[in-house]
């Protein structure tokens, strides 16, 4: 992530077009409003436009504008190009476009210009593109639902957005702003239990999944606190035996518990890190061959401190 913030900071203040990958949730949206804002643009508008969402029949009204009374009732109306003049055009999930507004866009970011339909005048427009995908466009354009010419004026610059399960160390950061975000009628807190759960969890739907489950928590709970017990079926399902684990510690802290529940953190924490041991061990501030004792069943190896608390190899 914080790669992704310096390349935005790079990228922001030019004038290139950027491609936007990442999957569905992953908060593309707010990479591109981010660009916007480290632009020179940002005092101008920032236009938001959902592909997925235009009707094959109006994407030339839409993007591009339609002149007065081009039909009965019809309204003149600037596009969404003319919209973003001197500002930022974000092209959301520009994948789903069909080929023949493919066609229609290419023609228009060759030399930035538009007509409106029923008109004949071409209209300059000074409009930064920035378009966004949850699918693979290098694979839609090889396997030819994408047009190839159109693909290389969009990636000028190529930014991807990690998922939230690469990335579960965001994740008490992202509750912490969210519950800051979400309406309740007294100050509501998540447990530690709660946001080990969340952490565990692989999250398909990414941030975007995260803020309604966080939603649904806070609307269901009914103490100042939300516990592991708040949450969904789904994720409860995936932390029951970290649960149990964690309640037979609390009742019994005997040398064998703590071994077993030392040895389950490290591998939560490993799990966290994409199975990076490296990784881990920076995060767990341990050795690589105490890392390796604590995920063998019998515990911690020998003559690194027997069945210690990882606290304990923390300090060392």
């Amino acid at each position: 992530m914080e790669d992704l913030r310096t390349r935005v900071a790079r990228v922001g203040p030019t004038r290139f077009t950027v491609l936007v990958e990442g999957e569905s949730g992953a908060g593309k949206e707010l990479v591109a409003r981010e660009l916007h804002a480290a632009s020179r643009r940002r005092r101008g508008p920032f236009i938001a436009v959902n592909c997925a969402a235009l009707v094959e029949t109006l994407v030339e009204a839409e993007l591009f504008g339609i002149e007065d009374r081009t039909a009965t009732g019809v309204r003149g109306r600037r596009g969404k190009f003319e919209l973003a003049h001197e500002g930022t055009l974000f092209l959301d999930e520009v994948g789903d476009l069909s080929p023949m507004a493919q066609a229609k866009l290419l023609r228009v970011l060759q030399d930035m210009t538009v007509e409106r339909v029923g008109g004949s005048v071409p209209r300059r427009v000074d409009t930064r593109i920035v378009a966004a995908t949850n699918r693979g466009l290098r694979d839609m354009v090889r396997e030819g639902r994408f047009r190839e010419d159109l693909y290389y004026r969009l990636a000028g610059v190529e930014i991807s957005v990690p998922p939230l399960r690469v990335r579960r160390e965001d994740i008490p950061l992202l509750v912490d702003h969210f519950m800051t975000t979400i309406e309740h009628a007294s100050p509501m807190s998540v447990s530690t239990d709660a946001t080990e759960a969340l952490m565990a969890y692989r999250w398909p739907g990414n941030v975007r999944q995260l803020a309604r489950v966080l939603e649904y928590m806070v609307a269901l709970s009914s103490s100042p606190q939300i516990v592991a017990a708040d949450l969904p079926p789904d994720i409860q399902a995936g932390y029951s035996d970290v649960i149990a684990e964690t309640r037979a510690f609390d009742a019994a802290a005997g040398a064998e518990t703590l071994r077993v529940w030392s040895g389950r953190y490290v591998r939560l924490v490993l799990d966290r890190c994409a199975g990076n041991k490296r990784r881990a061990c920076e995060v767990l501030d341990i050795s690589y061959h105490t890392l390796k004792g604590y995920l063998d069943e019998d515990g911690p190896a020998r003559g690194e401190g027997g069945a210690a608390p990882l606290a304990m190899e923390c300090r060392n």
